[in-house]
């Protein structure tokens, strides 16, 4: 009989607040994130705002938070979730058997030092050639960075500042398979259980690209919005008018737990993780399959892992990015899937109100929908204005909307087409 996997505590930090209540009740509220980028000076930028994490202080969560200074914010934001959520599920000295306990996250990648990089170079660029000299700035480098905040960019090290700090002492992964990252890692962490390689894992994921290098790349790319004049309005996935999506940041973070581990230490179960689907576009690094064919496999594999019938799915957490290939896309992989029942699920985007937190975006959206599913509330995708004739859908417009679930999809889909999707369902006795 294969081990069931239930959620039993949750923990996040986000630009719609610094709990799990306070992310949930912001979407239902309709909130936005969205403000003009305070963490760098970005008016010379294309994009000048983003979804920021506001008034974060780590000190609220952890003892010595000093520790961390050389730290990114991945591992800051990391730790206190994972704080949350492992308090929320009755863990912190509880007596658990720790090498049983592990961590697979979805974390980006680490510390951007650009503060002493982009003087280095500039000091570099003096020679007749024009180009960066690399004696002049080897022992820049040595006088100017830390060995700490070297160390920092590896991607492992939050799992490991986690494991440390926490004492978790069974498996510990990274993966960063883009957006798709934290859904990953939740799924491949739900598979160690089913295993019997734990008992129990912290997963999730913690992620900013709100720094100048990530927002240069993605308006290299032109996939981020332009819609300057009124930033909250930016994020608008499933409108004719959207134009991209909107950088966001923070960390979700989940407790899975085999049931008869959770059973016998008393613990509160808020859902079952019954599905995950996994695939791969295998088509262009930055684009969709224009039919979905990823998108579709991904999700008919969600189901099938759960032993669900399409029409058994009350609500989808699309990954609804706000550009015009991916609503699209989703949008057709979603109608191929359900069929007739695709005009009769509601969907929405939480990305509409917290921006893309990348690969820190499912774990999010997968605590949306089982706060959904514990209370009986949908979020909706604001900023839906002008429907789009090819995403024809019920997207719970602007309105949070009364329903009760018993089991919802979330789709989560990256660049270099990676495609996951994790079924969540009401736990049964």
């Amino acid at each position: 009989m294969r081990r069931r996997i239930v959620i039993t505590g949750m923990g996040a930090i986000t630009p719609l607040g610094h709990s799990v209540d306070e992310l949930y009740r912001s979407q239902l509220a309709g909130k936005s994130g969205v403000a003009p980028i305070r963490l760098f000076e970005a008016s010379t930028f294309p994009t000048t705002f983003a979804a920021e994490v506001k008034n974060f202080d780590l000190g609220g969560y952890v003892r010595d938070p000093q520790r961390w200074d050389n730290s990114g914010v991945n591992t800051r934001f990391a730790l206190a979730a994972a704080q949350q959520a492992l308090s929320d599920a009755g863990l912190l000295g509880n007596g658990v058997d720790p090498s049983r306990c592990g961590i697979y996250f979805g974390s980006g990648e680490g510390i951007q030092d650009f503060n002493h990089l982009i003087p280095l170079i500039a000091e570099g660029y003096r020679n007749r050639e024009n180009t960066v000299d690399s004696v002049k700035f080897a022992a820049g480098g040595l006088r100017y960075f830390h060995p700490g905040r070297e160390f920092e960019q590896e991607l492992h090290t939050t799992p490991g500042h986690v494991a440390d700090y926490f004492g978790l002492e069974g498996p510990n992964y990274n993966c960063l398979t883009a957006c798709a990252a934290s859904s990953q890692a939740i799924g491949e962490a739900t598979e160690l259980i089913r295993h019997g390689d734990a008992d129990l894992m912290l997963s999730g994921g913690s992620h900013s690209m709100i720094h100048p290098l990530g927002v240069t790349g993605f308006c290299l790319l032109t996939a981020l919005s332009k819609h300057n004049e009124e930033p909250t309005k930016a994020s608008r996935p499933f409108d004719l008018h959207r134009d991209g999506f909107v950088l966001g940041e923070g960390s979700g973070m989940l407790v899975l737990e085999e049931l008869e581990h959770a059973r016998r230490r008393g613990a509160r179960i808020y859902a079952e993780l019954t599905g995950y689907g996994s695939t791969a576009d295998a088509f262009r690094i930055t684009d969709s399959h224009p039919e979905g064919r990823g998108a579709i496999a991904c999700m008919q594999g969600a189901l099938d892992d759960a032993g669900l019938k399409p029409e058994t799915i009350g609500y989808i957490n699309a990954h609804g990015t706000s550009t015009q290939v991916n609503d699209r896309v989703e949008t057709v992989a979603i109608k191929k899937i359900f069929g007739a029942h695709a005009y009769k699920v509601p969907v929405s985007s939480s990305k509409s109100m917290l921006g893309h937190l990348i690969a820190a975006a499912g774990a999010v959206e997968l605590i949306t929908c089982i706060m959904a599913i514990q209370h009986g509330v949908l979020p909706p995708t604001i900023n839906y204005e002008v429907p789009d004739p090819e995403c024809d859908l019920d997207y719970i417009p602007n309105t949070a909307r009364e329903k009760r679930v018993d089991h919802v999809l979330s789709n989560s889909f990256g660049f270099g087409g990676q495609n996951v999707s994790l079924v969540v369902s009401r736990f049964d006795r």
